[in-house]
């Protein structure tokens, strides 16, 4: 029953006044204060601008400023009570073993592009950004200015890793 009551707040939080189902997916969270936490997150199983759920990375590029997460239990403790995390404290959010462009025509055209980034708390991921620019503009550093949203992705063999570019020191071109 609690579990139930926390979805429904998650859900009821999403949209304002009226709930909109929502899906939970397993994820990592890394924030500017700690150590990277399990849970869940949860995003709305519709959206308008295509079929199926909404992804994670459109969840977090959402303008509002916070997002449901659910702590994973931990060693003999019970789960926390559903947290909402202001985005711009968060650093990443990791989902295992996710393909960073589902659209086989997209992912076709894209270029890959190795770097490394080193995180404002010494963290450092190394893996593949997607660019998916004109020729012309295929660079990393074009790849990370365009970013408009608030969070931008790279992948690894093991993880795809949301990261909000506010809490990203440097990047590092792998090519």
């Amino acid at each position: 029953m609690r579990a139930h009551r926390a979805r429904e707040r998650a859900m009821s939080s999403v949209t304002g006044t009226f709930a909109v189902p929502a899906t939970t997916i397993a994820a990592r969270l890394l924030l500017t204060q700690g150590d990277s936490r399990p849970g869940h997150i949860f995003v709305m199983e519709r959206v308008p601008q295509h079929d199926g759920p909404e992804t994670v990375l459109e969840m977090l590029n959402r303008e509002e400023g916070f997002f449901a997460f659910k702590p994973d239990q931990s060693e003999g403790q019970s789960g926390e009570d559903l947290l909402l995390i202001a985005k711009s404290n968060t650093v990443s959010v990791a989902l295992d073993r996710q393909a960073p462009i589902s659209d086989p025509a997209r992912l076709s055209a894209a270029k890959m592009a190795g770097l490394e980034l080193v995180l404002a708390g010494g963290q450092e991921l190394a893996g593949w950004a997607s660019i998916e620019l004109p020729p012309q503009h295929s660079r990393l550093l074009d790849y990370l200015n365009s970013a408009r949203a608030a969070f931008f992705t790279v992948w690894t063999h093991a993880a795809t890793h949301h990261i909000n570019p506010a809490h990203v020191l440097y990047a590092r071109p792998l090519d």
